[in-house]
């Protein structure tokens, strides 16, 4: 028997490096990063934070030359359309944010590793390890907007995910971040063996992995497999909503982001959730359009209890509980999780489901840059007082105006309130989708929300125009003094600049008048002051984090229209 020699113009396939540049040059810095770390002496690995951002910046600039032009590959010779890989206005936007959110990351752990090696106890953070899993996540997340077929998905999902478990707990010795940590882990490891489980039963379906073949065989399924056509549909959208943070599975989001360094943090605000929304819109509007009276109703309702947990949650914190900051901004997150559900559900109901994921995109840019550009201001105000309570925030205009102003425009963003407008035009998007798919009770349920987060937006934006005040705790010296019925020296008022509390603060560590000078002081020992030098004090990375984030929400405020005409672009 003659055995006919394979075709090998059909196993070669050409690879369009220009198009697959961004995911590609952001995981060769990964590599190269984690190399280099063996060489590069104790005192110069600062250098590695620095080059981690110049990768970003090169990835970001090589997604210029797909602008205005749809690319694939990894395609089959037989099928040309049906592409493993695409890079369209959809994953153009996606990759925008997830390298712009990581730069803004990578900005913000350059000061947390430098201020790690000053630490008089060492190091808890390896800086190769840190900036290889950081860089190797960001690349996961560039590629999954490209993905076509359920198994690269899948894999880019887990890149994303994998090092961001690591991230989470890398701090040696830290109790908080091993829990987050695991925590973090569970959840998504769950998340994963859903969606794989809802992944083999579409493929036993529909015996396709590409998701536009997907579609086509799910509209003509056989009687006897719709139960389990249905079924893989199902689980396949509960894991990544794991992913996405939504209710009921965002169990995990308040205790990762206080155990997490900040910039990680950050970093899994954005671009975890980026990635997880974004896989949810390809497995829906282009694999699953045919079941869109199963994934529809159900991602309404996650919708609305989304965003309803999340802004009660957000809601409930107390002022000042320690971390009480980053917890808010954490069940904000998952709130605004919620708003962005609501395009999504509201695809399978539009008669233009592409517009509708538009809306979802356009508030995604808007979330991404104000939210980033809040942490970046909490990041700031932790490196005086870590405990980043809400109260620490009091008075922080009559120490740091620039950093108030900001800070209380990011807020107002994500209120939707002027001077705010890129946030108020980013809501309206998301109303005009839901209202043109009919869905009106999930329109009422979405105002009522937007005037519950108004409530704690503007309660922590109060709190930075406020005049300071003193602890309502006393010390422990404070307490014998009184005891012994020592006179204790009067608090300043309130217009008594920060420098004279510094001032009175130095002169007591130094004097046998501790205990009288401890009540002038604003803050116990574990919050000090903030600085009396905002200008000196702003290390350089968190600068410039502060205000590329600043400059691209005022900009896009200042020309809402943008966000509108990007809503009703061709994405696919």
């Amino acid at each position: 028997m003659t055995v006919a020699a394979p075709d090998v113009g059909n196993l070669v396939q050409s690879v369009d490096w220009i198009a697959i540049a961004p995911p590609t040059l952001t995981a060769v810095a990964a590599l190269l990063v984690l190399v280099a770390d063996l060489f590069v002496p104790e005192r110069h690995k600062a250098l590695l934070g620095w080059a981690s951002a110049g990768a970003l910046t090169l990835a970001a600039l090589s997604l210029l030359p797909l602008v205005g032009a749809d690319r694939a590959t990894f395609c089959r010779k037989s099928a040309p359309d049906v592409c493993s890989y695409t890079a369209d206005q959809f994953t153009l936007a996606v990759q925008l944010l997830v390298i712009g959110g990581a730069l803004v990351a990578v900005l913000l752990s350059i000061t947390l590793l430098s201020d790690d090696a000053d630490r008089p106890g060492g190091r808890v953070l390896p800086d190769g390890e840190y900036w290889f899993l950081l860089l190797s996540s960001a690349a996961g997340a560039a590629l999954l907007p490209a993905a076509r077929d359920l198994t690269t998905l899948i894999v880019a999902l887990e890149v994303a995910s994998l090092p961001a478990f690591a991230l989470v707990g890398l701090r040696r010795g830290d109790r908080m971040s091993s829990e987050a940590a695991l925590k973090f882990f569970l959840s998504s490891v769950t998340a994963t063996a859903v969606t794989l489980m809802g992944a083999s039963f579409v493929y036993a379906t529909t015996g396709s992995m590409y998701l536009t073949e997907i579609a086509d065989a799910l509209a003509d399924v056989d009687g006897r497999f719709a139960t389990l056509a249905q079924t893989g549909v199902a689980l396949t959208l509960i894991g990544f909503a794991f992913k996405t943070a939504a209710v009921p599975f965002h169990f995990w989001v308040p205790d990762t982001y206080v155990g997490a360094p900040l910039p990680v943090a950050a970093y899994l605000s954005v671009i975890g959730k980026a990635v997880g929304f974004t896989g949810l819109i390809l497995v829906t509007v282009i694999a699953f359009p045919p079941y869109a009276d199963v994934w529809g109703p159900a991602l309404a309702v996650l919708a609305a209890l989304t965003m309803t947990i999340g802004n009660a949650a957000a809601l409930r914190q107390r002022s000042a509980h320690a971390f009480s900051a980053v917890r808010l901004l954490a069940w904000s997150s998952v709130g605004q999780a919620g708003y962005l559900l609501v395009p999504i559900a509201a695809a399978a109901y539009a008669k233009d489901p592409q517009r509708a994921v538009g809306f979802t995109v356009a508030y995604a840019l808007m979330y991404a840059a104000v939210n980033l550009g809040a942490f970046a201001v909490a990041a700031l105000v932790a490196r005086t007082r870590p405990l980043n309570r809400l109260t620490d925030y009091r008075g922080l205009y009559a120490e740091r105006p620039l950093t108030a102003l900001v800070l209380g425009f990011f807020l107002l963003c994500l209120a939707g309130l002027p001077p705010g407008i890129i946030g108020l035009f980013a809501k309206v998007t998301v109303f005009s989708s839901v209202v043109d798919a009919g869905l009106g009770w999930l329109a009422v349920v979405m105002a009522v929300n937007v005037v519950i987060a108004l409530y704690y937006y503007l309660r922590w934006t109060a709190l930075l125009f406020q005049a300071p005040e003193r602890a309502p705790e006393a010390t422990e010296a404070t307490k014998a003094t009184e005891a012994t019925g020592s006179a204790a020296a009067p608090a300043p008022p309130a217009e008594v600049p920060a420098a004279v509390g510094a001032a009175a603060a130095a002169a007591a560590a130094t004097t046998a008048a501790t205990a009288t000078t401890a009540t002038v002081t604003a803050e116990p020992a574990p919050s000090a002051p903030l600085s009396t030098s905002p200008v000196a004090a702003v290390p350089v990375p968190i600068a410039a984090a502060i205000a590329l984030t600043a400059l691209l929400g005022i900009a896009l405020s200042g020309a809402p229209q943008l966000v509108l005409r990007f809503a009703d672009t061709v994405l696919f």
